[in-house]
């Protein structure tokens, strides 16, 4: 693995940890029935044990305990078989109970890993200190009342899981490259839709400075940042800040921030707590956690293949480059994707050309059009079949971007309907080619006198004028070959 070493910025060193908090993918909430839904009216989601009423107790969800033992597995991490809930208490309008039931002392995943790629295609392993599983607090809207604050329970308890990591990036890029490794993992293991503008993924970023070789500074936390954009500008504007005030010789306090997008500025939200501020305590109303050694099993038994070793597997059976394996494996979907235009494009032999589809024209389109993956006009199947095409010389690559935009536009139809059904099939016939090659001859006499003086452009230019001639279905490969034949 190897590491990537720290980029000083005017002699200080950038730490940064992050906290994510990922909202598990259940029907229901963590202690109660309430479905987690998104989108519904306020506060009609949730029950006397979201809303606390006297007299209710809370009741596990498994399903949560699962999806957290997942991650664990994902993350090669320690699970404690015996974690527990404790009462993290503080005072919170949308927090009906005036405490959250999180996990402090025995958190339920442990120490674990995962590994960055950066853009200069380096990887560094950032540690996982811990993952514990929580219920979210409800949310205050300010929008719609003048003077006054409405709440809205229907998040009140739901189930999210707290990924906190160690304090091993360095650099903005290594922060943001963190947290679309996490993003990208909790989507493919299925335990979060990851969607940050509905809140289901939202990070805590923790950011310091430190001369070279010095103990850590004070750090500031900058709260519940809910895009990639956002956390690489909060953090960069972060750094900035506190390295004015250092620089002119003042002291950073610890403390919470939050970041105004629209000013660009973080600024100060509150002093930051310890853990003893909390006055954490056993739940009382919650057993530990027990896990046995066969619902690990089983659930590893269920994990899909991992991100790190379908990379490796990408390389070695399709001999695609790193960087190649890297981005087919951003998430499951486009993993998934490239194997099917593989397989139907004539197998792991064509595979190269099948990468650079999909990553090329395909992920193009999908950008400028605004589409997930999954809503793309064009198939896996169907994209396999354009580039079995290309490789038996049914048309050119040229030919082929053609062929694709028609797909596009044509929902369902195949590359062999289109090009069928628009003659677009490449001429491979060589006495037609060479017939087509004399006219062109014939027509561009001094550019064959430039060619045979040594201006080795005006070849090119031939060529150019006999794709012309031929309406671009000359196959490229054949003209080159027969043009310098017959020049020769």
């Amino acid at each position: 693995m190897a590491e990537q070493q720290s980029k000083l910025i005017d002699g200080w060193e950038v730490v940064i940890g992050l906290e994510i908090h990922t909202q598990l993918l259940t029907q229901s909430k963590i202690f109660s029935g309430s479905s987690t839904e998104f989108g519904q009216d306020p506060n009609t989601q949730a029950s006397l044990v979201d809303l606390a009423m006297p007299g209710v107790l809370p009741v596990l969800n498994q399903a949560v305990v699962d999806l957290a033992i997942r991650f664990g597995l994902g993350v090669d991490a320690y699970i404690d078989q015996a974690s527990v809930f404790a009462r993290k208490n503080y005072f919170y309008p949308d927090s009906p109970k005036g405490y959250q039931i999180s996990q402090m002392d025995r958190p339920i995943v442990g120490i674990g890993h995962i590994d960055i790629q950066l853009e200069d295609g380096r990887s560094k392993r950032i540690g996982i200190t811990r993952a514990h599983l929580e219920e979210d607090a409800g949310k205050s809207l300010h929008e719609d009342f003048v003077g006054m604050t409405g709440i809205d329970l229907n998040r009140a308890g739901t189930p999210l899981l707290e990924i906190v990591s160690e304090p091993d990036m360095r650099s903005v890029e290594e922060a943001v490259a963190y947290v679309k490794a996490i993003h990208g993992l909790v989507r493919w293991l299925g335990i979060s839709d990851g969607n940050m503008a509905e809140g289901s993924f939202r990070c805590d970023c923790n950011v310091s400075l430190r001369r070279p070789g010095q103990p850590f500074g004070t750090r500031c936390e900058l709260k519940n940042i809910n895009s990639f954009r956002f956390i690489e500008k909060a953090i960069q504007v972060e750094i900035e800040r506190q390295m004015d005030i250092l620089e002119s010789g003042g002291k950073i306090d610890q403390e919470t921030r939050l970041f105004d997008a629209n000013k660009m500025e973080t600024r100060s939200m509150r002093s930051k707590e310890e853990a003893n501020d909390y006055r954490y305590f056993p739940d009382p109303d919650l057993l530990p956690v027990i896990i046995s050694d066969a619902q690990i099993a089983a659930i590893r038994a269920q994990l899909p293949e991992l991100p790190t070793a379908r990379r490796q597997r990408f390389m070695s059976d399709y001999h695609v480059t790193e960087y190649d394996a890297h981005v087919l494996t951003l998430s499951r979907e486009i993993a998934d994707f490239f194997e099917t235009v593989v397989a139907a494009a004539g197998g792991a032999a064509h595979a190269k050309i099948a990468a650079n589809w999909v990553m090329g024209e395909f992920s193009a389109a999908l950008n400028k059009a605004g589409l997930d993956i999954q809503d793309s006009p064009i198939s896996a199947q169907q994209l396999g079949g354009l580039v079995a095409r290309i490789i038996d010389n049914t048309i050119s690559g040229k030919i082929a971007k053609q062929v694709f935009g028609f797909m596009w536009e044509a929902e369902g139809q195949s590359a062999d309907d289109i090009i069928q059904d628009k003659g677009l099939k490449q001429e491979t016939d060589s006495a037609a080619i060479e017939a087509i090659i004399k006219d062109v001859l014939a027509a561009n006499e001094k550019m064959v006198e430039e060619y045979k003086a040594g201006k080795e452009k005006a070849f090119n230019g031939l060529v150019g004028q006999v794709m012309k001639a031929s309406r671009g279905k000359a196959n490229p490969a054949q003209v080159n070959q027969l043009l310098k034949q017959l020049l020769a």
